[in-house]
């Protein structure tokens, strides 16, 4: 049952002959990642402005990279923002890897998208990633006036790593008390370092992402095995996941942390907090970004625009 068009790239990818993820130093596989966009993500559609813009974090300044919808007139004010952190298993990934997806959202939502450049493994190992986005998070609130941005309709998301970078924002927001999120987009959103669920074992080889990258994902991300069941690692683990921002917890049915989102959308709606899942049963993990050859990631970031429009768009209560 698996989406032509994903066999189709799946097939290709092995026909190519591309090393695997796994088999790189970090350098190659972020040089990888990022050419290999112009392959499979649409061309960047424009928006109405674009701006480079910096945070103050503990461990140094962050990149941000501002995007603001098309049609929005200059010197407007009030914008809804979504805080955005791009996936990449905290080792891969940057502002340009994810600059199509974030111009999507924006337009399509009407409202702005601040991207987080944040620090990832080995050079920089947890918890210097999730020390970054909440402080890149907590900078685009203080700072919301003067970018004409709207403080009260702050929504946080990312996909893979930067899913669970942003599920665990919302939970240090919330138990800090400091930020008023509205919504949480969590496309599939790694939530378990613990890498025990099923789907790791059904969906951890031949659909792009396998068992032997995420290892070497986590091992150039987190030095200490102990840090696995800190839920700034696994916000799964987290004992308490009521009182959150809204959720729509986006999955793939052929991607080996699909069960981890699944499950962290049943803890959430659990434990009273609201929560949609939506998986796209037919799909790889990545494939959101790859509307250039899956004709279903359009689809995917229509429904992750629409949420987003809802509980923090200009109509929001």
């Amino acid at each position: 049952m698996l989406h032509p068009q994903a066999r189709a790239l799946l097939d290709m990818i092995d026909q190519s002959g591309i090393a695997p993820t796994h088999t790189l130093a970090p350098a190659q596989a972020r040089s990888l990642y990022r050419d290999r966009r112009t392959f499979t993500q649409p061309d960047p559609e424009p928006v109405g402005s674009v701006d480079e813009l910096q945070a103050h974090g503990p461990h140094g300044p962050v990149a941000l990279r501002l995007y603001r919808p098309l049609g929005t007139a200059p010197g407007s004010t009030g914008l809804p923002v979504l805080v955005y952190f791009h996936g990449g298993g905290w080792v891969i990934g940057d502002l340009d890897t994810h600059d199509s997806l974030c111009r999507q959202l924006a337009n399509q939502s009407n409202c702005a998208v601040m991207a987080v450049d944040y620090r990832m493994g080995p050079e920089h190992r947890f918890p210097c990633a999730v020390d970054d986005c909440i402080a890149a998070t907590r900078w685009c609130r203080d700072n919301a006036d003067s970018l004409g941005l709207d403080r009260q309709r702050m929504a946080v998301g990312g996909d893979s790593a930067g899913g669970n970078l942003a599920a665990v924002v919302a939970l240090a927001a919330r138990d800090a008390g400091d930020m008023a999120l509205r919504f949480q987009l969590l496309i599939y959103p790694a939530t378990d370092m613990r890498r025990q669920a099923p789907s790791h074992t059904a969906n951890g080889q031949g659909y792009l992402l396998t068992s032997d990258t995420i290892a070497y994902f986590h091992d150039h991300y987190i030095a200490d095995p102990a840090a696995d069941t800190d839920w700034r690692a696994s916000p799964l683990l987290h004992d308490d996941l009521g009182r959150l921002p809204a959720a729509l917890v986006l999955t793939a049915g052929y991607d080996p942390l699909r069960d981890e989102g699944l499950m962290y959308s049943q803890r959430l709606t659990e434990s009273g907090s609201q929560a949609t899942h939506v998986c796209f049963e037919r799909q790889i993990h990545g494939f959101i970004t790859m509307g250039r050859v899956i004709d279903e990631a359009n689809v995917a970031v229509s429904i992750c625009a629409t949420q987003l429009a809802r509980y923090i768009g200009r109509a929001a209560g």
